[in-house]
């Protein structure tokens, strides 16, 4: 493998080349019309190439590993404001490394310190800061290409991005255009062909939940019954290793946080009444999967849906494994159950840009956000089925969901890392084999290696273990973190390496966990 960042496919493209010909002419008319300008005028901004990770910008990254930690500006933000947040995010909140500027996997926090965001800025910025692939935005404001639509007058670049997640979520070929007009045409459950435009991962499941939902309630009076009225709802999801529901995390929605074990009163009160009931199955358990089909799949019940994240980041990144998730898929599609896959925090890091293909999975929904606009804008979407498509026009309504530019930003995200799958599937391969060999070399230490690729985790002895280790390497300017806010958690340490980082990153941030390694043993 090389040993630098020459690895990287080079992409260079143009708003026209993402957009096309008639589109951009299209823009470029209405602007000279709006401006009183000469069409010339605007040429440069709709043909301009833009080289998206240069290698000059690769090689500034790369040589400054060796200040991370460390003090590189000589006036740093000494009297910050204090904000005005609530109690937990205020005793949560880091002021120093807040950022002051950032550029690739660095962030140059309020202390004045370099910080190497080896956690992608809480995995929603996989191309790290400052990108210059989303120049193509500016270019595009200054086109005049608005941001704001509305969900009646969605825009091209919208329009355009939803044929796109539809082609790659169902690994269509580019330019497949017969290919494309196929899978739109299904009806049934399990072919991935409409899109919602939401903002956050949290309204992109709930959206989810409300088409499971509206299998066995009408969402307005005058609809047509649903296929399951009058039966009760239940919905399975990933629990805990003791079957406990507090391992899963589908968002911060009152429903969503039941489906963790949240508002305890008011769940156990919905399901005395029959109204829903939420059923945990353990990670990787057939056997959970087969008694909760047994005894829910029967009678006045019904088995309405299955939630389940690929790499649990919440519950110690424990990744759930092929087997056990084609299984599950299985009796759910024997059974009439939609099945949702949550990839807030795993897409874009799989070389399809969607775990769920690289496990050959064919889910009813899948929810997707944070890494495909590239921390550029809130800008989350359901890919689901048209059998779901059953809502009325404000069923799942958000007023801002429509963005062209954050269309735009998902856009530039696919094409480079499309042209770099085969790279970053080796740089994360690479750095999940390194953690593991470095893991077997402090047994006392980590009892084991979870997580996958670049989200690989490392799981401690114990949680004072996890706690040292994170905090030191928090001090030597690393962004890693102990998961310590759930009790029944397992002690790991999380990492979530963004997709431009090269063997020289990778290396780095090996080497220095070695280090700290040693001076704790």
């Amino acid at each position: 493998m090389k040993n630098n960042s020459d690895c990287f496919v080079k992409v260079v493209r143009s708003l026209r080349d993402l957009l096309g010909d008639e589109y951009t002419a299209a823009v470029k008319s209405a602007k000279s019309f709006l401006d009183g300008a000469d069409t010339s005028d605007f040429a440069g901004a709709a043909m301009d190439k833009v080289d998206f990770y240069p290698e000059a910008l690769r090689g500034r990254l790369s040589g400054l590993l060796d200040k991370v930690g460390t003090q590189v500006i000589e006036t740093p933000l000494r009297n910050t404001a204090a904000g005005a947040t609530t109690e937990k995010f205020r005793t949560a909140t880091k002021t120093g490394a807040a950022p002051l500027s950032a550029l690739g996997y660095y962030r140059v926090g309020e202390d004045g310190r370099l910080y190497l965001t080896t956690k992608s800025e809480h995995y929603h910025a996989p191309l790290g800061h400052a990108f210059p692939g989303y120049t193509l935005v500016d270019k595009a404001r200054a086109l005049g290409i608005p941001n704001a639509t509305h969900n009646n007058t969605r825009g091209f670049i919208t329009r355009r991005l939803e044929e796109e997640l539809v082609r790659t979520a169902n690994g269509l070929g580019r330019g497949d255009k017969d290919g494309l007009s196929a899978v739109l045409a299904r009806d049934d459950l399990y072919t991935l062909n409409r899109v919602l435009n939401l903002e956050t991962g949290s309204l992109a499941v709930e959206a989810a939940l409300k088409m499971i939902l509206a299998r066995f309630c009408r969402m307005q009076s005058e609809m047509a019954a649903p296929r399951y009225e009058g039966r009760t709802p239940v919905i399975l999801v990933m629990g805990n290793d003791d079957g406990g529901l507090q391992a899963n995390y589908h968002g911060t929605t009152v429903l969503t946080q039941m489906l963790r074990g949240m508002w305890p009163g008011l769940h156990a009160e919905l399901e005395k009444a029959q109204i829903w009931k939420v059923v945990p199955i353990r990670p990787n358990s057939r056997e959970d999967i087969d008694r909760a089909f047994a005894e829910y799949d029967t009678g006045t019940y019904k088995i309405a849906g299955f939630f389940h994240e690929i790499v649990m980041m919440n519950y110690g990144g424990r990744l759930l494994t092929p087997e056990f998730l084609t299984y599950a898929h299985q009796r759910c599609q024997a059974s009439d159950v939609v099945t949702v896959v949550d990839e807030i925090q795993s897409c874009m890091w799989a070389p399809q840009m969607y775990l769920f293909r690289e496990y050959g999975l064919t889910p009813s929904c899948v929810a997707i956000g944070k890494g495909f606009p590239g921390g550029e804008y809130p800008a989350s979407r359901i890919i689901f089925s048209a059998d779901l498509d059953v809502m009325p026009q404000f069923g799942a309504l958000v007023t801002n969901g429509q963005e062209e530019l954050a269309s735009l930003a998902y856009l530039v995200t696919m094409e480079w890392a499309q042209a770099n799958a085969a790279v970053t599937a080796e740089m994360g391969v690479y750095f999940e084999g390194r953690l593991r060999e470095m893991a077997a070399e402090y047994p006392g230490a980590i009892s084991a290696v979870d997580g996958w690729r670049q989200m690989t985790t490392l799981c401690f002895v114990d949680l004072s273990q996890a706690n040292a280790f994170a905090k030191e390497l928090n001090q030597r300017g690393l962004d890693i973190s102990a998961q310590t806010y759930k009790a029944d958690c397992p002690p790991v340490v999380l990492a979530k390496l963004p997709l431009i980082a090269d063997q020289a990153m990778i290396d780095f941030v090996v080497e220095t966990m070695r280090e700290v390694l040693k001076e704790q043993k």
